[in-house]
């Protein structure tokens, strides 16, 4: 199946065209082997035969037997499987977590507990690779550079130090693996196969989307791969973050980061993973779970650009008492319309204004019209009033989301990818906040974060802004009026001259039909005469 098309018409054959073109009979060694490791590991006890057809339940009963009387149990079987598979298929997990609607919900919860924790590579062979990248021995770079300290399946972190005016500064170096991207490069082509495979044959992969899937997953795999991309979402998410004052980012050194090499400054503080060293310093727990979520919520809802994998290892306390992020591989991003639907329906819930989050559901244009609003706010109501009625530490607004989603599905709204990032995000921030606060009360602590978002935008302040904002537009219109009348003019002298003399040709371009028509016959005499009604399109202009 060729999937080519040309480039800015189709995101998916953009995505696609990214990754040279490999034969498909190593698509099917790669995919082989992949198919007798997840055997092997016992995946396929995991898959319902029920629907399927003879054939597959014949096939799936075969895979079986491959089976290791070892494997893991339950959903951990995939991911103890996607672990063994490497780098690529960890990357391919890890991103499914965010897609419930694809592989159902007690695998996209397996697999958030997914450890992209793989061993260092050599010291020598990092060194080198920076060399490379910075264009200068590592001597000259580093004034010491030490030891991995931690390594994941795309990369590893050194601590080094750098001189700078006013001494020496410890950095983080974060480098890419060798050859890890070619390696992705060539799952990611097997991956599109399969997806291509299984959208001709079958029209649940087709409803599934899966070549997006796999489209989308190549695009942040395409990120992921240039440092420089995450060095720019650290600096710009350093911007949005500047005036607050619990939470902040580390600066990049621009001068030591290439493609394939990150520095920023390194971190001296505690990670929430490590409770008791939190504790011993004295810290207030409860006030820093609502920093955590607050501080996620702004980011998503005020600035449209979040951190997608704020889990315990990626933040940690400095020595001011505010948080601090790390690793910005994978970003989220909201658009205007987005934002305020997540501001509006998250307050809608809060508020028990169930009209208002219904109605938002159609404004944002996720749920057709054709469906009616008092049914859809009747179905919300179902979700908010149980919450309600439980105690603090026992309402999840990820959970609100999923059930949310689940429901919407029912009125036929369309899966949201950057939505659906959000909420398993959400999961692991909840996961946070109550891991510091196991009473932690989500909707108080959210709420003046989506109050204030609201008041902002929505309220007199956004209203004023917004005529203001209006009102530039339509001044600029206004000064484009007379090149608009102008054009008008020309359009219309031409018009009038091509209906009273008719259409005048140059010469060259009669004797050049003439030549044409007398070489080439009545097939390109017909093209020629599409050329002179181009010309005579243009008049028009």
């Amino acid at each position: 199946m060729d999937c080519r098309v040309e480039p800015g018409n189709d995101p998916v054959a953009d995505s696609i065209q990214r990754f040279p073109m490999i034969p498909p009979f190593s698509h099917l060694i790669r995919l082989t082997r992949a198919g007798f490791v997840l055997a092997r590991e016992g995946v396929f006890a995991l898959v319902d035969p029920t629907p399927l057809p003879g054939a597959a339940q014949l096939g799936l009963k075969l895979a079986r037997l491959l089976e290791r009387p070892t494997a893991a149990t339950g959903a951990g079987r995939l991911s103890a499987a996607l672990g063994r598979l490497g780098s690529s298929y960890v990357k391919l997990g890890q991103f499914l977590a965010t897609r419930p609607d694809v592989v159902g919900i007690a695998i996209a919860t397996d697999l958030e507990s997914l450890q992209d924790r793989m061993p260092p590579f050599p010291q020598d062979q990092a060194e080198a690779a920076i060399e490379r990248a910075l264009g200068r021995p590592l001597h000259v770079a580093f004034a010491s550079f030490g030891p991995p300290i931690a390594a994941a399946s795309v990369a590893q972190v050194h601590r080094a130090e750098i001189v700078t005016d006013t001494g020496r500064k410890q950095v983080a170096v974060k480098v890419l693996r060798p050859g890890i991207e070619q390696n992705l490069r060539a799952d990611i082509q097997a991956f599109f196969f399969a997806a291509r495979m299984a959208e001709r044959f079958s029209a649940e992969a087709r409803r599934l989307r899966l070549t997006e899937v796999v489209a989308t997953l190549a695009r942040s795999v395409t990120v992921e791969m240039d440092l420089r991309l995450e060095a720019a979402a650290a600096s710009e998410m350093a911007d949005n973050v500047k005036d607050d004052d619990d939470f902040r980012v580390p600066t990049v050194e621009w001068d030591l980061t290439a493609h394939n090499v990150l520095t920023t400054e390194w971190i001296d503080g505690t990670p929430l993973s490590d409770r008791g060293a939190l504790e011993r310093r004295g810290l207030d727990l409860p006030k820093l779970g609502r920093s955590v979520i607050q501080s996620f919520l702004r980011h998503a809802v005020r600035d449209g650009f979040f951190h997608a994998d704020m889990h315990p290892g990626n933040l940690f306390v400095d020595d001011a008492g505010r948080l601090v992020a790390v690793d910005f591989g994978i970003m989220g991003r909201l658009n205007e319309k987005e934002r305020r639907f997540l501001a509006e329906i998250l307050y809608g819930f809060i508020s028990r204004n169930y009209r208002r989050t219904a109605e938002v559901h159609f404004e944002a244009g996720y749920v057709p019209p054709y469906h009616s609003v008092e049914a859809f706010m009747q179905a919300i109501r179902a979700i908010g009033e149980p919450i309600h009625n439980r105690s603090a530490e026992d309402i999840s607004m990820a959970k609100l989301l999923t059930l949310l989603f689940e429901v919407t599905g029912l009125f036929d709204m369309r899966t949201r990818p950057e939505l659906l990032l959000l909420q398993k995000t959400m999961v692991v921030v909840e996961g946070v906040g109550r891991m510091l606060d196991p009473k932690l009360d989500m909707w108080r602590t959210a709420e003046p974060v989506m109050r204030a978002w609201i008041e902002r935008n929505l309220g007199p302040a956004g209203r004023v802004e917004g005529a203001v904002e209006g009102a530039g537009e339509v001044g600029r219109f206004l000064g484009g009026v007379p090149e608009l009348l102008a054009h008008g003019a020309r359009i219309a002298a031409q018009l009038d001259r091509a209906t009273r003399d008719g259409i005048v040709l140059a010469p060259e371009t009669v004797a050049g039909i003439g030549e044409a028509e007398a070489r080439r016959g009545h097939g390109t005499t017909i093209a020629l005469w599409v050329i002179a009604l181009l010309l005579f399109l243009h008049l028009w202009r």
